[in-house]
């Protein structure tokens, strides 16, 4: 699922949302799938954009 937001949406993402993705590949496995099947939110905004973009386009 990151693979394709890497793929799909990196090279039109502005410097700041370039780096966002960037930190949250460092973040947990755990923590990572929680936030992809919605049991849990991300602290961080910009995460959690690209975690709603990623969720909207796999109809999680």
């Amino acid at each position: 699922m990151l693979g394709g937001w890497l793929d799909e949406r990196f090279e039109q993402a502005d410097a700041a949302q370039r780096q966002a993705f960037d930190e949250l590949l460092d973040a947990q496995d755990p923590e990572l799938w929680d936030w992809m099947m919605g049991h849990a939110r991300p602290d961080r905004v910009d995460w959690q954009a690209i975690i709603d973009d990623i969720r909207a386009r796999h109809r999680l």
